[in-house]
């Protein structure tokens, strides 16, 4: 069985974000930082070598297959900032539908810059995803 090869480490995330080449991505990534700081009381963390995570759940496959993973996170990429919304989007119609300019894959926001978007709305669609991956997940062994 492979192994997950994204972890969780202890590199520096503002040392990260400062290597971020665009300024607007750059920019865009402190504040998501903060965002994330402040709807999930968690400094956050790096996941590999750019991926931020904050928080995380322990998740079981029919496979037997286990692990861990950050309960929400972003990523600053070249092409645009990748916004990790772990519960997917199927419950949020409604918060996309007042988002403003975004894509989506199965968990994945993916935003061109925040100036896009209603901050408003970005930070209530973290705190669902965070507070569903944090709180409503059952008790292991159940």
């Amino acid at each position: 069985m492979a192994e997950l090869k994204t972890k969780k480490n202890d590199s520096d995330i503002e040392a990260f974000i400062s290597s971020v080449e665009n300024a607007t991505r750059r920019a865009d990534a402190m504040e998501l930082l903060r965002i994330m700081r402040e709807v999930t009381s968690d400094a956050g963390s790096m996941w590999g070598d750019s991926l931020i995570g904050f928080g995380s759940y322990s998740y079981t496959y029919k496979s037997g297959h286990s692990g861990t993973w950050f309960a929400v996170g972003f990523s600053p990429r070249k092409q645009n900032t990748v916004v990790y919304i772990m519960p997917g989007f199927e419950e949020q119609t409604d918060l996309l539908g007042r988002l403003g300019k975004h894509k989506i894959g199965k968990s994945c926001l993916y935003l061109n810059k925040l100036a896009d978007v209603d901050l408003d709305v970005l930070e209530q669609l973290i705190t669902v995803s965070y507070e569903k991956m944090t709180n409503d997940r059952p008790a292991e062994n159940e």
